[in-house]
């Protein structure tokens, strides 16, 4: 396993980090466990989670398992998770405010069985909270031993700079990391939030690097997948959202021709993307997901793959339509 500074920090993180997405849905505590024994043993011990993974299932059930496997091994783990999604029916109990989060951050550090995590994130931005006092609960965490640096997912460039200015200005801790979409058919965020996290020293940690497993090459344009981020296994609205990202005869016909490129090298289209993912000199770790611990085969060998620049640039060509977003298709 290769091994990078996690941005202008002094904490150093493996290249491969594990999502626990799929985790008290798609596997079960006992696969899960499996997965995160394979993961380990691979080097990959950088897990990232969220209080309300299963998305779209009982919330907190991830971290709960994710806590279990730990025990005995917390200090051989960086540990990330994320809060802002929604952990009941009340208002308050989402969003960036100050209430909010001190308490999803106790509620995340008891289903995980610690007294810290090492990377807090700020799963959304929340328009209808003040960044001033989203960023200082964040501080107060870092102050309180809870968190050992903080980071963003899903934040427009703009935002981020402003956020990264606010912590500035106010003296607070600063934003380490960014977690944002990031996969060969996703590429939007090379055009704006790469550069700021180059810039001003963030780590970036992209999620969805396989674009929920349409660059595996498992899938074919006729499938109806059964299981996995396209199916109603997931929940239909988790369903629906990942068919509108990525279930088009586009993506289908761009990966036709990745598929050809993975072959030319000897490696798999899997292996392919997230070394694609890797190459590029802003990505610190990939995020990978998995339900089965043989999916992480072809992920992990992507840590050991040297993409040749020419397949680089090949592969850059063929998917420069996708930086552009929706008016590409």
């Amino acid at each position: 396993m290769q091994y990078t500074t996690f941005g202008a920090t002094g904490l150093t993180v493996p290249r491969l980090c594990l999502g626990t997405a799929t985790f008290g849905r798609q596997a079960d505590e006992t696969v899960a466990h499996q997965i995160m024994d394979t993961a380990a043993e691979a080097g990959v011990t950088f897990f990232d989670s969220a209080d309300i993974y299963p998305m779209g299932a009982e919330v907190g059930r991830s971290e709960e398992i994710v806590g279990r496997w730990l025990r005995g091994k917390r200090d051989q783990i960086i540990l990330a998770t994320k809060a802002g999604g929604p952990m009941g029916p009340a208002r308050w109990q989402q969003g960036g405010s100050r209430k909010h989060l001190l308490d999803a951050v106790d509620g995340s550090l008891r289903r995980l069985g610690t007294d810290y995590v090492d990377i807090y994130q700020l799963h959304f931005d929340d328009p209808d909270t003040p960044l001033d006092e989203t960023l200082a609960t964040l501080d107060a965490i870092v102050t309180a031993g809870k968190a050992r640096y903080i980071g963003v997912s899903n934040f427009l460039a703009y935002r981020l700079a402003r956020a990264a200015g606010r912590t500035e200005t106010l003296h607070l801790t600063r934003i380490a990391s960014v977690q944002p979409r990031y996969n060969l058919l996703f590429r939007q965020i090379e055009r704006e939030l790469l550069p700021l996290a180059a810039e001003t020293g963030m780590a970036v940690i992209p999620f969805n690097p396989l674009a929920a497993g349409l660059l595996s090459g498992k899938y074919t344009r006729d499938d109806q997948p059964t299981e996995g981020r396209f199916s109603a296994q997931v929940g239909q609205q988790i369903a629906d959202l990942y068919n509108e990202r990525y279930w088009h005869t586009q993506a289908f016909d761009t990966i036709d021709q990745l598929t050809k490129i993975a072959s030319e090298l000897g490696t798999s289209l899997a292996t392919l993307s997230i070394a694609w993912v890797l190459a590029n000199p802003t990505v610190t770790s990939a995020i990978l997901g998995a339900s089965r611990p043989d999916q992480l085969t072809d992920t992990l060998a992507a840590a050991d793959l040297d993409l040749p620049d020419d397949a680089k640039v090949a592969l850059d060509d063929l998917t420069q339509e996708y930086r552009w977003g929706d008016a590409a298709r």
